[in-house]
């Protein structure tokens, strides 16, 4: 079964909303959007190189796929020819018809779907940004990696990467670095239940 693997910009009180730009996603009133923006460095563009540069499937939500779609076929930076040849799955219940090539729209039970996919031969599932889809892969217990770029910014409000849908879960920290700007980039895959313990005295 193939990995499925979650890259995502987060603020460090956990939002990931509009991290490029200010007209990235301002739904609910959100005006902060590139928030992410001034804090690349030469640490983080090598570590986003190495986070794509094996093979790798797109799944993505509607409204991220559209921004990728509208900017990357265009695009001659680094990483926009891995972006363009990959296979994308989009979750989306009002896309019909997709124009970014090897483009597909997966169907209404999303959970379904994902595992599917995670059965099927292929590269890893790679998630980016895509915040509504995520709260139903986090519900599904689909996730097996989270690869967190933490941002040193508060935002106070905004759309989270982790809502009330998640599931327990214990985690285990396999890699991390940390850019000149401050910017924490760890990487951590599932490992079994939440362990319980007391600092109670006996």
């Amino acid at each position: 079964m193939r990995k499925l693997v979650v890259n995502t910009f987060l603020s460090l009180d956990g939002i990931m909303q509009a991290p490029g730009g200010p007209e990235e996603d301002p739904t609910g009133g959100f005006e902060l959007g590139g928030w992410s923006v001034t804090y690349w460095d030469e640490v983080m563009a090598e570590k986003m190189t190495e986070l794509m540069g094996d093979d790798f499937d797109l799944l993505l939500g509607r409204r991220t796929y559209e921004i990728f779609a509208a900017y990357w076929p265009n695009s001659e930076e680094s990483g926009a020819d891995e972006l363009n040849s990959a296979k994308k799955f989009v979750a989306s219940r009002t896309l019909t018809d997709p124009t970014w090539e090897n483009s597909t729209v997966i169907g209404d039970d999303v959970e379904a779907e994902v595992r599917a996919l995670k059965e099927a031969e292929g590269p890893e599932i790679q998630v980016h940004g895509s915040a509504n889809l995520l709260q139903t892969l986090l519900a599904s217990d689909v996730v097996d990696e989270l690869r967190l770029l933490i941002f040193p910014v508060i935002l106070g409000k905004g759309k989270r990467l982790f809502g009330d849908r998640a599931l327990p879960a214990g985690l285990e920290l396999v890699d991390s670095a940390t850019s000149s700007t401050g910017v924490s980039i760890n990487t951590y895959r599932r490992a079994g239940e939440v362990p319980i313990g007391s600092f109670a005295m006996d």
